[in-house]
């Protein structure tokens, strides 16, 4: 993993990021939704992998107080399989931590299997189903939480 970088990232990223969503996701964020959150919203922080200059996985946090709510996390298609995930996770939950966060929480699709497992092996925990959470197919989200960070 020595060829990968983890960084903040900041408003020259969001193209790469788009792209990333779109390759992603039935329901993708705008480039403007990115914008927004890193010009805008206090809470968020977003952290990417960069190979060779080029972003190739993001993840999304908003920290409000001793929480953290997953907002979104990808890795582009072309380096899937390789533990970029677990890379991210691992430095979302440690930028969580530096944080003062005591507990994490996501939403994700019940058919996203490959997150679920990846969710599960940080220690996130099925708590509750959002009955129809996604409007783009009226697909359930199961809702995790970890504790003790």
């Amino acid at each position: 993993m020595n060829d990968f970088y983890m960084a903040d990232m900041d408003l020259s990223h969001v193209d790469d990021v788009v792209l990333i969503e779109r390759l992603s996701f039935t329901t993708p964020w705008t480039k403007e939704a990115f914008i927004s959150e890193l010009t805008r919203n206090k809470c968020a922080r977003y952290r990417i992998i960069l190979k060779d200059g080029r972003v190739i996985a993001y993840g999304g946090m908003w920290i409000m107080l001793d929480e953290a709510h997953i907002t979104n996390i990808a890795v582009h298609p072309e380096f899937r399989g390789i533990g970029l995930g677990s890379m991210l996770m691992e430095d979302m939950i440690s930028v969580a931590r530096e944080n003062g966060v005591h507990a994490m929480t996501l939403e994700v699709r019940v058919s996203n299997t490959h997150a679920i497992g990846l969710y599960k092996k940080y220690g996130f925990a099925e708590i509750a189903i959002r009955k129809g959470y996604y409007q783009d197919t009226g697909e359930d989200a199961i809702i995790m939480w970890k504790y003790n960070l």
